[in-house]
């Protein structure tokens, strides 16, 4: 039995979307702890040119539904990228969530060899259907979710490595 790209995509999305939501918990609770304004944290950056803790779920958000968008062939809930709290970031999680698990993992089958045009502001580059799961999408998820986990880490939010994997 074969993996599909449904497979290797929705479910791991949707588990660490969860893990990512506990994480952002106990940064809220530690900030509300230690009478740090929520601010620091949704504004933290490791260095001043990259993007915050805001915009980290934001792309998490973007590429896990621009999976379902390219390959599953379905209508984008598009979002304005307007989140500025913890609650906000919750919200966007569970729309994103919700979106993910309306997905018919028909949709995505025999999709392996579709042709995906990523095209940004330096140009184009075209894949494959897993190449674009496996060379991209995957890759660029888990880096925006390991980017928000170390922004809270950095600021002294106790979270560790089972926070990050999840317990289930």
């Amino acid at each position: 039995m074969s993996l599909s790209l449904y497979d290797v995509t929705i479910p791991v999305f949707l588990r660490n979307f969860a893990n990512l939501t506990e994480i952002l918990k106990k940064g809220e609770a530690f900030a509300d702890e230690k009478g740090m304004a929520h601010e620091e944290l949704l504004g933290a950056r490791l260095i001043e040119d990259m993007h915050p803790l805001t915009a980290q779920v934001q792309r998490a958000s973007d590429t896990a539904k621009f999976v379902v968008v390219r390959l599953g062939q379905v209508e984008n809930m598009p979002m304005a990228d307007d989140e500025k709290t913890f609650a906000d970031l919750h919200a966007r999680i569970a729309r994103t969530v919700e979106f993910l698990k309306s997905v018919d993992r028909a949709s995505m089958d025999n999709r392996e060899d579709a042709e995906v045009v990523l095209t940004t502001r330096t140009g184009s580059t075209t894949f494959t259907g897993t190449s674009y799961v496996l060379n991209f999408a995957l890759p660029n998820f888990f880096f925006h979710v390991t980017t928000a986990y170390d922004l809270l880490r950095h600021k002294g939010v106790p979270v560790g490595k089972m926070d990050y994997l999840g317990r289930a």
